[in-house]
């Protein structure tokens, strides 16, 4: 079998293009979580917590010189992508929760 021809019969089966579905739909819902996740959850939790943005919040272990740009730990951009983070596992271990209890019922009509 050839190379190309084996490519092809990769390249057409179901399971590919549903993968690439997924990846695309997960790429869109990862700019969803991102937008509202900066723009609509750190902003008034940063108001509450005495206005503060935290994009902003940042340690400088060098301050700038000359042309030379600061040194920043920018833990505040670290703490919005973990609530990212938390947002997308949270929705992954959902919708796995759901998909698993819809193959436990047809397994069970199956018997």
């Amino acid at each position: 079998m050839s190379i190309v021809k084996e490519f092809q019969e990769f390249a057409v089966k179901g399971n590919m293009v549903d993968m690439a579905v997924g990846i695309i739909i997960g790429g869109a819902f990862g700019k969803i979580v991102t937008s509202l996740v900066n723009d609509v959850i750190m902003p008034p939790l940063g108001m509450l917590l005495g206005k503060v943005d935290f994009k902003d919040l940042a340690i400088t272990l060098k301050a700038a010189e000359g042309e030379v740009a600061a040194v920043k730990l920018n833990y505040g951009m670290f703490v919005q992508n973990v609530v990212d983070f938390l947002i997308v596992a949270l929705a992954v271990f959902m919708m796995v929760k759901v998909i698993n209890g819809l193959r436990r019922k047809q397994e069970a009509a199956a018997k």
